[in-house]
């Protein structure tokens, strides 16, 4: 029998395993291979999920934006233009997106345009810790969004309100370097009474306030509040009301900061996507 080669395969069958490879091998490898597989990279089905690396602008690393630049020979590109570029590539059929730091407003705008097909969403601190944060006025573009992950707790009421609003699937939030004081947990219960999903690990969230989602949102299925400032991990009053929590998570939480280690919680909310 005659070995096929990877460029004979059936054009679908190519944009599915091409759909899986990775934001930087369709950017860096793929195109250069065969004629076959750079048409087939273009196919905007292998640019539905699109997770960036946390930072494309470093003066230590070489980053993917760097890489780039030096593949295309580009002199100058900026993190905006490079993210819209990508994102471009999806022709509105992106459904899952990581955005990098760096990015503006502009690029929040954008993705509000482009990608109306919005189920997974990262939002990294820099856009939304902006004063005049425009995301609040965007959430009702996403109306298929089921799981939102915040860099910050910035304009937070604001968000959930217009989550409660316009996304009606909507089930996980994961917000890092969090503060949650009683007006961001009435918040969440208010607005947002049924989400299964919450992750806050690394938040400064009183005793008080933690007893308030806990009593409110009745349909928690994972809760993560690890390492948070405010409450005691085993007080028996939390664990009591958790109880019902298929996955609950409280292991390093205390009720005053005793630890000189820091926790990136930057870092948290690159820990993967939110299991609906």
């Amino acid at each position: 029998m005659e070995e096929r080669k990877w460029e004979d395969l059936e054009f679908y069958c190519l944009v599915n395993v091409l759909g899986r490879v990775g934001m930087e091998s369709l950017l860096l490898d793929v195109p250069f291979v065969c004629k076959s597989w750079y048409k087939a990279s273009l196919d905007p089905s292998c640019w539905k999920h699109l997770v960036f690396p946390k930072d494309l602008d470093s003066e230590r690393d070489f980053t993917l934006l760097d890489r780039f630049k030096e593949k295309y020979k580009i002199e100058n590109c900026s993190v905006d233009a490079f993210t819209k570029f990508v994102v471009g590539r999806s022709h509105g059929n992106c459904t899952g997106l990581f955005l990098p730091n760096g990015c503006t407003e502009e690029v929040a705008k954008y993705v509000a345009d482009e990608c109306p097909a919005l189920r997974t969403l990262l939002l990294p601190s820099d856009i939304l810790r902006c004063e005049s944060s425009i995301v609040p006025t965007l959430i009702g573009k996403w109306e298929h969004l089921e799981n939102l992950w915040l860099g910050s707790s910035e304009n937070l009421v604001n968000i959930i309100t217009q989550i409660s609003l316009a996304c009606n699937e909507f089930s996980g939030l994961c917000v890092s370097s969090a503060t949650i004081q009683e007006e961001e947990a009435s918040a969440i219960v208010t607005n947002l009474p049924n989400i299964k999903c919450l992750i806050l690990r690394g938040a400064r969230i009183y005793f008080e306030n933690l007893v308030i989602i806990l009593q409110g949102c009745k349909n928690l299925v994972h809760l993560d509040v690890r390492d948070c400032l405010g409450f005691d991990f085993d007080d028996e009053k939390v664990l009591e009301l958790a109880s019902n929590i298929k996955t609950f998570k409280c292991e390093g939480s205390m009720l005053d900061d005793y630890d000189d280690g820091v926790i990136d919680t930057d870092d948290l909310v690159y820990e993967g996507y939110i299991s609906s």
